[in-house]
This record gives structure tokens, C-alpha cells and sequence, in this order.
């Protein structure tokens, strides 16, 4: 069957006169994997509505935040009650005192959290927390590793193991990139490295803690302690951007299942309920940099917005409850067997890269476990896939490098 997306294809057009490239962020223009975008309208639990009314099971999620589904019924009461006592006030509420308390609770490792807007302010700020704090300036972040916009985390791989940084966008300076150095996922060895050649100069390391963003890649069983001991020993500080895996592969994140703490963590998506969010949380120690304690100053008139928090504490209530975390490993395993049995039937290389509920397709018969090895997958048979589930009503994320999502919504038949 072919759908009708006509009504898509002309908002499309519509949005490409006054919206660069006719989005606000670039994976949304399906530029991996060619066509023209959905134009979404409605969601409800596992499926949504795009606005030719055609309806789909939804695997992208909203690029994760959604782990209870579209349209929660107590996310939503949440949030009309929210907005009904005022959508924005600039000034403290309660509403922000809860939802710090639930992260600290949830994280070993923090003992105080900052609320921003987005999963970008809350990597530039940790960066900036890092530099301040140790008083050091260089940076060390992985190939493929993808943590926002900011500057200085929008840089690729320069030649050599020991390069500097080159930017990976226009308008981002190479003096920017010159103190931010590249390492290899899942390869102590090469921060090893740049400790070696920078010894007293690394403010920090950071790193997510399953990679997302180049596809879902595990670390390997020495990964994340390797860099735990090496931040140590050099007194530098390690990062976990958890973005993504916050409250997603277990409820107390990556650290949680994996039992390696990081210095600075940084949330984002889920805590949000579906609202835009970010959060950065450490020790009180580290924490008191932060102004007005300290001089590290971060600021925002939305931060802490309250309709943003009352979404995020009815998520992390509802996650609360036991065995959420089972179940949705459970949804996702045997949507990953029963995916893998259907390839192996047709005699289509596939490798599936599962943590908890988030997954990647992978079509690549060999081991995916860096960014060399994600680029080396079948990016074009990717988009054939993705476009032949749109048809038979699947939704999934519109990039090879991306992250599907199961939540609590899914039945176990889809």
C-alpha cells in the first residue's frame, strides 16, 4: 500500500519558506534517509497521527523523552494544572524543590542539581562547572559522541591519535576546537593518551555512558571504569551525559546499572515529561562553584519553568513503581528477537544493539561497538527499511544513527 501524505508534503513546503530547511532541528528533515517528514498532530500511548490522519505505532518517541507514551493521562493532568496556576513566573516554586529531591534520590552521585532548558545547556554548563572547578581548560569527548550544540562539543576528529579537535560545523572556530580532544569509544587506551601528552591540563571527560546518538553502542566491560580511573589518577573530572539513558535504562540511569559514578551527570528528556528541560547535578563540593554560591555563573528566565517540572515529577512518579523497568526490557527484548528472527528468515545481515528499552537497527553482520564500526552499517538498506515500515504504519527514528525507544505504552505485540 502506498499512504496518502499529501497534507505533510504541503506543510512541508509550507514550513521550507519560513523555517530553514522547514525544521527546528535537522533530523527532522529525514535528510538520512530521503522523502519529506510526517507532520505529526496527535499522539496517544504507543501510536501516533500524522496530518493526512494517517496513524502509526511510534518507535522514535520523541527521541526518548516519551517513556510512558504520548498523552499520559496523569502527565497531562499534571501539566493543565501547572499551566492553570501560571505558565512562568522567574522566580522559585515548589514544584522545583520536588523534582531536585527525586534526582538526588535517584543518583548516587548527586547531592545538588541545576535545572536549565535543554540537554545542550546542561552539557555546556557541565563543561563550563569542569573548567571552573579544576581551574583546567582542555576537554576530552569520543568520536561520534554527540552532546548539543554548544561550540565546543560540535567537533570531529582531526588526523592522528593524539589531534586536537576540528570543527564539525560552520561558525565553530578551530581556536574553539584546539581544547577539545578526540577519543575513541569503548578505548580507554586512547584517553590514556591524551593524558600522557596533557597530564595537568584535562579539565574533564565526557562521555554517554551508552552511546545514543551514533546508533546505541554498550560500553565494553572495562570502558567505564577505565575512564573513572584515569579521571582519578589525573584529578580530572568525568562526565556522564545521560540525556538519553537518564531514567531510561534503569531508573537511577547508566550509573545505576552499570555501578560507576560520575563526578558532573546530565539529564535532560525524560525528566521533562514531554516539556524541554535539562539538569546538571554533582557533589555539594563541586555544586558550590555554581553562582550564586560560586563564581561559575549559569543562568535562565525559563529555567526550573514550572509546567516543565509538575511533567517531570508525574513521570518519575509513575517510573517509580516496581517492575516498570522489567517490563520495558522485557517489550524490548522481544521486539529485538522477533526483528532479528524475520532478518535471519530473509537472509538480511542485522545486528541489534539493545540497552533496557532503547535499541538500534543496525544492518551490519559484524560487531557494532564504535563509531568506526556504526559507519561501516548499510546506511542506505537502513533507509529502505525505514520507509517500508512507514508504509506498513511503523514509525521509527528517520536516521541509521539514531536511537528507537520503547515505553510503558507499547503492548507487548508491538
Amino acid at each position: 500500500r502506498t499512504l496518502n501524505r499529501e497534507r505533510s508534503r504541503q506543510l512541508y513546503d509550507t514550513a521550507k519558506d519560513v523555517i530553514p530547511g522547514g525544521v527546528n532541528s535537522p533530523a527532522r528533515s529525514w535528510g538520512a534517509v530521503g522523502g519529506n517528514p510526517l507532520f505529526l498532530t496527535r499522539g496517544s500511548g504507543s501510536r501516533v497521527w500524522d496530518a493526512d490522519g494517517n496513524e502509526y505505532i511510534d518507535y522514535v518517541c520523541s527521541w526518548g523523552p516519551l517513556i510512558l507514551g504520548h498523552a499520559n493521562e496523569s502527565v497531562v493532568a499534571a501539566i493543565t494544572q501547572a499551566a492553570a496556576d501560571g505558565t512562568s513566573f522567574g522566580a522559585p516554586t515548589e514544584r522545583e524543590n520536588e523534582i531536585a529531591q527525586l534526582v538526588v534520590d535517584a543518583y548516587e552521585s548527586i547531592e545538588m542539581v541545576r535545572f536549565v532548558n535543554s540537554g545542550t545547556e546542561a552539557t555546556m554548563s557541565a563543561l563550563r562547572l569542569a573548567r571552573a572547578y579544576t581551574g583546567r581548560s582542555k576537554i576530552v569527548k569520543f568520536e561520534g559522541g554527540y552532546h548539543g550544540h554548544s561550540d565546543a562539543l560540535l567537533v570531529a576528529a582531526g588526523s592522528g591519535a593524539l589531534a586536537h579537535g576540528v570543527p564539525d560545523s560552520a561558525g565553530v572556530t578551530a581556536s574553539f576546537a584546539q581544547d577539545t580532544l578526540l577519543g575513541v569509544f569503548n578505548d580507554p587506551a586512547s584517553v590514556e593518551a591524551h593524558f600522557d601528552a596533557f597530564p595537568e591540563d584535562i579539565a574533564c571527560v565526557i562521555v554517554e555512558p551508552v552511546a545514543g546518538n551514533m546508533g546505541v553502542v554498550p560500553p565494553h566491560d572495562r570502558f567505564l571504569q577505565g575512564l573513572r580511573d584515569l579521571t582519578e589518577k589525573h584529578n580530572s573530572l568525568l562526565i556522564f551525559d545521560e540525556v538519553i539513558t537518564g531514567f531510561r535504562v534503569e531508573y537511577g540511569g547508566a550509573q545505576q546499572r552499570y555501578g560507576i559514578n560520575a563526578d558532573i551527570t546530565c539529564l535532560g528528556k525524560i525528566i521533562g515529561g514531554g516539556m524541554p528541560v535539562g539538569a546538571y547535578g554533582s557533589s555539594a563540593e563541586i555544586m558550590a562553584t555554581v553562582a550564586p554560591l560560586g563564581a561559575m555563573y549559569q543562568a535562565g528566565t525559563l529555567s526550573g519553568n514550572p509546567v516543565a517540572m509538575a511533567a517531570g515529577i508525574a513521570t518519575l512518579e509513575q517510573l517509580q513503581e516496581p517492575g516498570v523497568y522489567n517490563a520495558l526490557g522485557a517489550k524490548a527484548a522481544s521486539l529485538a528477537a522477533g526483528l532479528q528472527e524475520v532478518f535471519a528468515e530473509a537472509e538480511i545481515p542485522l545486528r541489534i544493539n539493545r540497552v533496557s528499552s532503547m535499541m538500534t537497527l543496525f544492518f551490519n553482520a559484524g560487531e557494532v561497538n564504535s563509531w568506526e564500526t556504526v559507519l561501516a552499517s548499510d546506511r542506505e538498506g537502513f533507509g529502505r527499511f525505514f520507509h517500508r515500515m512507514l508504509e506498513e504504519g511503523v514509525y521509527l527514528p528517520p536516521s541509521p544513527f539514531e536511537a528507537m525507544f520503547v515505553s510503558t505504552a507499547h503492548s507487548d505485540a508491538i
